[in-house]
């Protein structure tokens, strides 16, 4: 039974939400049983049996007392808990979803218990007391758990009742909107090169300013660095100042770039923005505040249509509907020492640009493993090992383990998958054909790249 709490608790949420409570349980959708991999049973044991007929009516009052009144009033009591009571008593684990949506926003730690306690019964088994909510939604993921009917409106609702610039981005679309989460920070909706008007987000670069390798004097040979070559031309994107801004529209050249950095997963990839399908303006990238499995969501702040960010594809909006898919170009990691020898020529972000900040997310926040739910990760390498990503000209995407891909590489050894060949350059890697054109290739960690290409093949060596 959930226990009972007898003073009020605030929520983060408001009463815009009430007004979705006739329109949340739509026809049932039959939840489809798969076996899971191995991996998964070892680590998060068996799933719960998940009911595939229509919610009761005695359900629907529960989740109308324990949600919809809830966030009417900001305040949490006896009825609530009364209704969890109900709710748990269910056995429908797909209204766990709901209730991880809810958790995330509450600032109650008692109530935050009391929600966890709901989705362990729910979900059948006994949840550690740290990181409810991480270690809820990460079994809701692993065990790929259906959302409830009409799942969407209500999650809308929450998350737009927390942040209202998110009222365009949360429609439908080719997303899973189960694994959406929040990210902690505030969305970034200026305006195209309105890059020092001061947000309470993640704060987007258009046009950077840059300088000459010999001007960047603040630079250490060790400092890592983005590196992208474009038509001849080279240009340094510092990992100290991508990890305070994590989004850069640029152009380099004579092309235009939206070069996304998800501190997350270790990734930092470039997007042509340009030469695009008749109709389609310059996609203007911005962050969202959002997150998915640990990647962060962009999004286009012309049209508001979000894109998956490992893969270039709009998925909502305008720009879904054209079904526009962003071209990548190459991206090499590297330290500063090495990537302006090889580029004497180089250009490099200016340091103003970091805003004073020096962080190390690498090395500090995110070292022992992801923040944020990721579900279960393939176990063929681990989570933070590095890999770099490239798709073959068959489709198929192709991860190399970095440090193997680059001893090989040293000692004068091909490394092949198909068509791709990596090749060493200024000190990190990147893909090219048997023609030595680019193929648009990144580094990431390994639980990003293969949860996002869940069908990737592994280079062995």
């Amino acid at each position: 039974m959930v226990s009972a709490i007898n003073s009020p608790f605030r929520i983060f949420l408001v009463a815009s939400f009430v007004t979705l409570s006739l329109v949340w349980f739509g026809p049932p959708r039959a939840a489809e049983a798969a076996a899971l991999p191995d991996h998964v049973i070892e680590q998060f044991g068996q799933p719960p049996a998940v009911p595939d007929g229509p919610l009761s009516e005695a359900l629907r009052s529960a989740i109308q007392t324990a949600f919809v009144d809830a966030v009417a009033q900001s305040s949490w009591g006896q009825v609530q808990n009364a209704a969890l009571d109900e709710i748990a008593a269910s056995k429908d684990p797909r209204i766990v979803w709901i209730i991880a949506d809810l958790m995330r926003f509450v600032s109650s730690p008692q109530l935050s218990a009391v929600l966890a306690d709901t989705a362990s019964q729910l979900l059948e088994k006994d949840l550690p007391p740290q990181n409810r909510w991480g270690v809820v939604t990460d079994h809701l993921i692993a065990w790929d758990i259906p959302a409830p009917p009409d799942y969407l409106p209500v999650k809308r609702a929450i998350f737009t009742s927390i942040v209202p610039g998110w009222d365009r981005i949360f429609v439908e679309g080719e997303i899973d909107w189960r694994l959406v989460s929040w990210g902690g920070v505030l969305i970034d909706d200026r305006a195209y090169d309105t890059t020092d008007v001061r947000c309470n987000c993640i704060p987007a670069a258009d046009n950077p300013d840059v300088s000459t390798a010999e001007e960047a004097t603040w630079l250490k040979d060790e400092d890592i660095v983005f590196g992208i070559g474009v038509n001849g031309e080279y240009r340094a994107y510092p990992r100290r100042i991508m990890e305070v801004r994590e989004m850069v529209n640029d152009t380099l050249g004579g092309r235009h770039l939206g070069i996304p950095y998800c501190t997350l997963c270790g990734a930092a990839q470039a997007y042509f923005t340009d030469e695009l399908p008749d109709g389609i303006e310059r996609p203007v990238l911005r962050t969202s505040g959002l997150l998915i499995r640990s990647n962060k969501v962009m999004y286009d702040v012309n049209t508001f249509s979000v894109f998956d960010t490992f893969l270039g594809k709009a998925v909502t909006g305008l720009l879904a509907e054209k079904n526009l898919q962003l071209k990548q170009a190459s991206v090499v990691t590297t330290d500063w020492g090495t990537w302006k020898k090889a580029h004497p020529e180089t250009t490099v972000l200016v340091e103003a640009l970091a805003l004073g900040r020096d962080f190390d997310f690498r090395n500090g926040r995110d070292a022992d493993g992801p923040i944020f739910p990721v579900g279960d990760v393939d176990p063929r390498l681990p989570v933070h090992e590095d890999v770099i990503g490239v798709v073959t000209a068959s489709g198929k995407p192709v991860a190399f383990q970095r440090s193997k891909a680059f001893l090989a590489l040293k000692d004068g050894n091909e490394v092949a998958f198909e068509n791709v060949r990596l090749k060493l350059d200024a000190g990190g890697i990147r893909a090219v054909d048997a023609d030595g054109a680019d193929l648009g290739s990144h580094q990431a960690f390994w639980f990003a790249w293969s949860q996002f290409h869940p069908q990737t093949a592994l280079w062995s060596g």
